[in-house]
């Protein structure tokens, strides 16, 4: 079998809580994947366009966008931009989409939008090894297309008190998804961000999750860094703005799990 025979992961990164490290996880993430030879495209799911910009691509720039994406004819490989990382490309968002929901729901498949353009696209598995839709921090209109065009759902989890809070929800979201218009998708699992290991209280909230969730919690925990948080206002992933920083190193691995795991079967 050739590279290009085997399927792309799509995979969503979802949680309706804002500041969990979800848009930082997509950039260092996908950074992290296509520095291991991986063809990786992130698409900017997000009204606030924080992943496009994190990725340096200027407003100016952002022509074909997410916006494009759903409700025109285009495919991802048709408007991908590249980045400065080489291998990770980018379906940037603008604040467009913000206006997309509205139009959305006058569709008769209004959750099958992102789905349907992932699939007529016939260059995708030849170009692409993983696609990383950003979700908006909501369980809108816009995340319930990433979970119908996804095969599974990576969520970023902040290692702070209320971290579980919520998450029944999306645990619900998702498998009403799975009852309905995306049988097959996954939970590709439960990544734990903004780790503090001096913070007692971090370091509970991380057994908790550990002692709830079980084997969906990656290994791999992104710690509370510096590094990481500079990174977004140079317009670089982290691996690139200082790749032997700690944030650089717990991304890779972090890829490195999601590699060696291949497609979730949770």
């Amino acid at each position: 079998m050739t590279d290009t025979d085997v399927p792309c992961r799509v995979i969503a990164l979802a949680n309706q809580k804002g500041g969990v490290g979800k848009t930082t996880t997509a950039i260092n993430l996908g950074a992290a994947l296509a520095e291991k030879g991986k063809r990786v495209l992130i698409v900017d799911l997000d009204p606030q366009g924080n992943a496009s910009t994190g990725l340096g691509i200027d407003n100016n720039l952002r022509v074909k966008t997410t916006y494009d994406l759903l409700l025109e004819p285009v495919t991802p490989t048709e408007i991908m931009m590249r980045t400065s990382v080489a291998n990770l490309y980018v379906v940037p968002a603008t604040a467009d989409l913000s206006s997309a929901d509205l139009e959305m729901v006058r569709s008769e498949r209004r959750s099958y939008l992102l789905r349907d353009a992932i699939r007529r696209d016939e260059n995708l598995n030849a170009e692409l090894d993983f696609i990383l839709i950003d979700c908006p921090p909501s369980l809108s209109l816009l995340t319930i297309n990433a979970m119908v065009a996804a095969n599974s759902v990576l969520v970023p989890l902040q290692s702070e008190f209320f971290a579980l809070e919520g998450l029944s929800q999306l645990m619900l979201t998702i498998r009403e998804v799975r009852q309905g218009a995306n049988p097959e998708l996954r939970i590709e699992g439960v990544v734990m961000t903004m780790y503090d290991g001096r913070n007692r209280l971090a370091q509970q909230v991380q057994i908790d999750a550990r002692e709830t969730l079980g084997d969906l919690v990656f290994k791999t925990v992104i710690p509370r860094n510096v590094r990481v948080s500079e990174a977004p206002s140079f317009a670089q992933p982290v691996l690139e703005y200082d790749t032997s920083s700690k944030g650089s190193i717990a991304y890779r691995q972090l890829a490195k799990e999601l590699i060696a795991a291949g497609p979730s079967a949770a």
